[in-house]
């Protein structure tokens, strides 16, 4: 896949700090990863250093068909060693640099809308973090799902179903204020 209109690199770092299980985040715009890593490569900031090598999550990249997984990324600077773990799930790139550095970066879906990134490049970088790639992936979509959606109740509520409420004089009995919950029995 060629993806002609190149925005800059979308990346956020914070090394160095031995507290925090990320050292940034990654945004890649698709799910080549020839093409993505080649960007990331030949556009990493060259004062944080400069890849050497890259290991990767096998689900975060387009799988072709009937061919084994990438040994190497050819960039403009030449080619870079890549592996993977054949099963792995954790949406982390690991970037070691020519000084042996290894950074740990989140990859964020291409797809993802930008304030949902945003969010997400926050808090790899964020001091605080204590979270893996998966958890901090898993929690922020949940949490950007949960703000959108109507509480499961009111949906249930809205449609002409209501909630089932035991009357206080006459315990596991019907309240006959309240109409009754039509999926329940006696």
């Amino acid at each position: 896949m060629i993806i002609h209109d190149r925005v800059p690199l979308r990346i956020s770092l914070n090394p160095g700090s031995p507290t925090r299980r990320l050292d940034g985040a990654w945004w890649p715009q698709s799910r080549d990863l020839q093409a993505e890593c080649a960007d990331l490569i030949d556009n990493f900031p060259s004062s944080v250093g400069r890849p050497a090598r890259l290991l990767f999550s096998r689900p975060d990249w387009e799988a072709e068909p009937d061919r084994p997984s990438a040994r190497q990324i050819l960039a403009r600077r030449g080619p870079v060693k890549v592996g993977s773990f054949p099963e792995d799930d954790t949406h982390l790139m690991t970037v070691v640099l020519s000084s042996r550095e290894r950074l740990d970066l989140l990859v964020i879906p291409g797809d993802t809308d930008a304030a949902t990134a945003r969010a997400l490049m926050a808090r790899a970088t964020d001091e605080r973090n204590v979270r893996s790639a998966a958890d901090l992936l898993a929690t922020t979509t949940a949490d950007r799902s949960d703000e959108r959606a109507e509480p499961a109740e009111a949906t249930w509520e809205n449609e002409g179903g209501t909630r089932r409420h035991a009357s206080r004089s006459e315990p596991g009995h019907d309240d006959p204020s309240r109409p009754r919950d039509l999926g329940s029995r006696p």
